[in-house]
C-alpha cells in the first residue's frame, strides 16, 4: 500500500489485506467512542462475584437498540456475540453470503454491504439520534476488526466478549489487554 496519497502521508490500512469483507465469514469488530468517553453508562458490580453490568445512559440504551437492528437493514448480517461497555462496543458479525461467488478485496473509496457500511449505518444511526436529542456524542473515525478464522479464535472471542464488563472491573484497561 502506498505511503502517500496526493503526496500527503496517510494512516495506513488496518484491514487485512486482499480480503472481502463483503465475503462469507464471521468479524469481530470493536467500536469507541471519541476520547474513550464513557457515554453509554457505566459498569457496576451487583453483587460479590457478580460479573459487571451496564448500567446504560439513554445513549447505551440507543447503541444497543440500534445493534439489535442491524440485521433489519441488512438480511445477510447475522448478529452473534456482543456487548456496550462505557465507551465502546464488541460485536460477533457473520456475513452470511455462502453463495457469493466474485471476490471484492478491501479497496478505498465507496463501498456498499460489506462490513464499513454496516458499521458506518449502525455508527450513523446512534449519531443520529445523539444530534436529534442535543446529545454531545462522537464515535472515534475508525474502527477495530478482526477476520475470525478459525473455531478456537472464534471460541476465544466469544469467551472474551462475554469477560468483558468483569474484566472492566478488574483492570478498567478496555480493550488493550486482548490476546487472542
Amino acid at each position: 500500500m502506498e505511503d502517500k496519497y496526493q503526496n500527503k502521508y496517510r494512516v495506513s490500512s488496518s484491514r487485512l489485506q486482499g480480503w472481502d469483507y463483503g465475503s462469507h465469514g464471521l468479524y469481530f469488530v470493536t467500536i469507541c467512542t471519541k476520547d474513550r468517553m464513557p457515554d453509554f453508562g457505566e459498569i457496576y458490580q451487583s453483587e460479590i462475584n457478580a460479573p459487571g453490568i451496564l448500567k446504560a445512559t439513554t445513549l447505551g440504551n440507543v447503541a444497543h437498540y440500534n445493534w439489535l437492528q442491524i440485521s433489519h437493514f441488512h438480511s445477510y448480517v447475522e448478529l452473534d456475540e456482543f456487548v456496550i461497555m462505557p465507551d465502546h462496543l464488541h460485536g460477533i458479525l457473520f456475513f452470511n453470503k455462502p453463495d457469493k461467488s466474485t471476490w471484492e478485496p478491501n479497496k478505498f473509496g465507496g463501498q456498499r454491504n460489506n462490513l464499513a457500511s454496516v458499521l458506518r449505518g449502525y455508527k450513523g444511526s446512534v449519531k443520529q439520534y445523539a444530534q436529534q436529542n442535543n446529545i454531545d456524542f462522537n464515535w472515534q473515525p475508525r474502527f477495530y476488526d478482526r477476520v475470525i478464522r478459525n473455531e478456537k479464535e472464534y471460541a476465544n472471542i466469544k469467551e472474551y466478549i462475554s469477560n468483558n464488563p468483569r474484566n472492566w472491573l478488574l483492570n478498567k484497561d478496555g480493550f488493550e489487554n486482548l490476546y487472542l
